[in-house]
């Protein structure tokens, strides 16, 4: 993904539950990079973690504040789905039809965790992921520890995970320099609206002073364009890479950031704008 992202020039971020190290990373691909950070009980962790991030090249500490715990996510329930992977009967019908999946499971690297190796025994497979989200993240994070997160990090810093008008101009009061409005990807709390709709009242609220983004459902160039119409200054994208990821590596995901540029570039020649400056909420009507 991180090859893929840059080969077109786009940023890109890692999880601090990524599979991949922040460092392995920085040497790889000098493209800006993103961390996307989740906030602990043990503040010398996070200010750890942090320091890492930082000495590490990352370029843009992202904070996610829309998971201080998990969502009830039915699907995984059905599917028997758990990092790291657990093999289920289903799993197993799966593999028997399919057995070019047997053979990259047993060829791929062990599964690990580096941003957390030197914190975290994984060696309880997904029992210890559940009980990282459940023991070790802390659901009482409030505004002053993001304020002093800020400080510490002393650069590009942004929220995830803001859904109304009141959090985001309490995000620009401590020091963010970014919002990216999300209800991470519908699956935490059912209901919820989507970041789209809360877009042009956020960005009326705060976007002459903080940078907007909004993730979530982007699919095809005409989602994107209706974001940047409305005053989004990026969108991001997650399920949007990740089948094609799956089905094909680097060579998938180039094959999606593709067809995403030239539906961006076909869609804006259709409206008759040379440059996303000329997007505007004129090119946008609603029922």
């Amino acid at each position: 993904m991180a090859a893929a992202a840059a080969k077109f020039g786009t940023m890109f971020g890692v999880s601090s539950l990524g599979t991949v190290s922040l460092e392995e990373l920085r040497e790889a691909h000098d493209t800006p990079q993103v961390y996307q950070f989740y906030f602990h009980k043990d503040r010398s962790l996070n200010h750890a973690m942090m320091q890492r991030a930082k000495q590490s090249g990352v370029n843009v500490m992202m904070l996610t504040v829309d998971s201080i715990t998990g969502g009830n996510r039915e699907r995984d329930l059905r599917t028997g789905f758990s990092i790291p992977f657990k093999l289920t009967f289903g799993g197993m019908l799966q593999f028997a039809i399919k057995p070019m999946w047997v053979i990259n499971y047993l060829t791929h690297e062990r599964f690990k965790l580096p941003q957390l190796d030197e914190h975290v025994d994984m060696s309880g497979g997904a029992v210890s992921i559940g009980r990282y989200f459940t023991e070790m993240l802390d659901p009482s994070m409030n505004w002053n520890d993001v304020a002093q997160m800020v400080q510490v990090w002393n650069g590009q810093f942004c929220l995830k995970g803001i859904m109304s008008v009141a959090d985001a101009k309490r995000a620009v009061d401590i020091g963010c320099t970014g919002i990216i409005l999300s209800n991470h990807g519908g699956r935490q709390l059912d209901g919820s609206r989507a970041a789209f709709d809360q877009l042009a009242e956020i960005v009326d609220a705060v976007g002459d002073r903080i940078d907007v983004m909004m993730d979530g459902g982007i699919q095809r160039g005409t989602h994107v364009l209706k974001a940047l119409s409305l005053g989004a200054k990026a969108v991001g994208v997650g399920r949007f890479y990740l089948f094609p990821l799956a089905a094909a590596g680097q060579q998938g995901v180039e094959c999606a950031l593709n067809l995403m540029r030239l539906e961006i570039e076909r869609n804006m020649k259709l409206m008759g704008c040379a440059s996303i400056s000329q997007l505007s909420r004129a090119n946008l009507r609603f029922r």
